[in-house]
């Protein structure tokens, strides 16, 4: 029993997290949330939708939905935030909630408003059973993908030019520009990054919900941004660290509440939440006073 939740916890924490660092990244060097970036988890779902009668494979097909999210939050930069992102906060936040409900409006006119089935292959539904645990193949493929993700993107920022231009960018982005690095790259190279965490967390949760619908990016918006307030906005680490943090919260209500209240899990959920900001308000981990940490 124990072992298959701290199964649970990790397969679903890998995802929060995936979600979370993604959203940090940027928020990392503007100082400003992005509000279009659950959209990223639409584009994905509807790429994959959209090629399901094609000769392709599904991983060809997930690939490309991938390099979509890359392209799409990138499109995000150049649309939302770049044109307006040296006058006001407020502009931005407007521009960002304005370009994602385009994006929805844009599937439910071209599309349809009713759910999608997203096809997935079949493995990733099959269970395997270890050492007691019954879990779904895609929950392990989700812990090692995570996991190889983490350590790929952590050696990519310690060791690479690039990274290291963007932590400087991070810590001090005024600083980093008087120093002949260029601003727009290393902007556009955060939101690349962040498109392809999103799109590979994206992708995973399509194989746990395998359906799409034009609100479906409101959901991981909500939790890259909790699990973002809950770990630190400014750290990284906080970011991943609050990911497996909300995980533990909302599967330690699956498995701990009656079922006739499980319905409202989420207000337990957000009570926790307050309360660790109470006690932390600018989260577990606290990062540079102008940046992120990595």
């Amino acid at each position: 029993m124990f072992l298959q939740y701290i199964v649970d916890v990790l397969s679903l924490g890998s995802l929060y997290a995936l979600f979370a660092l993604g959203l940090v990244l940027v928020y990392g060097i503007l100082k400003l949330v992005n509000f279009a970036y659950g959209e990223l988890v639409l584009v994905i779902g509807y790429s994959i939708f959209l090629l399901k009668g094609s000769p392709f494979p599904w991983f060809f097909m997930a690939g490309t939905a991938i390099v979509m999210s890359i392209v799409f939050s990138i499109f995000t930069d150049y649309v939302a935030f770049r044109p307006v992102r040296e006058k006001s906060v407020t502009a931005v936040l407007i521009t960002s909630f304005a370009f994602a409900t385009l994006l929805q409006n844009a599937a439910l006119l071209l599309i349809s408003a009713k759910p999608k089935n997203v096809p997935m292959p079949s493995f990733l539904s099959d269970s395997v059973q270890f050492l007691g645990v019954i879990t779904p193949v895609r929950n392990l493929i989700s812990i090692f993908v995570t996991f190889l993700c983490l350590i790929i993107f952590y050696q990519f920022m310690k060791r690479s030019t690039l990274g290291l231009a963007m932590r400087a960018a991070a810590t001090n982005f005024n600083m980093t520009r008087m120093l002949g690095i260029p601003a727009n790259l290393v902007i556009t190279s955060a939101f690349a990054m962040s498109g392809l965490l999103a799109g590979i967390a994206g992708t995973l949760w399509m194989s746990k919900i395998a359906n799409v619908f034009p609100g479906v990016g409101l959901e991981p918006l909500l939790i890259a941004f909790i699990a973002t307030v809950i770990g630190g906005m400014r750290s990284v680490h906080g970011a991943v660290l609050g990911g497996f943090i909300l995980a533990f919260i909302d599967m330690s209500f699956n498995y701990l509440l009656p079922q006739d209240i499980l319905k409202f899990r989420d207000v337990f959920t957000f009570s926790i939440v307050i309360l660790i900001l109470l006690i932390r308000p600018q989260g577990l981990v606290k990062g540079p006073a102008t940046g992120i940490r990595t």
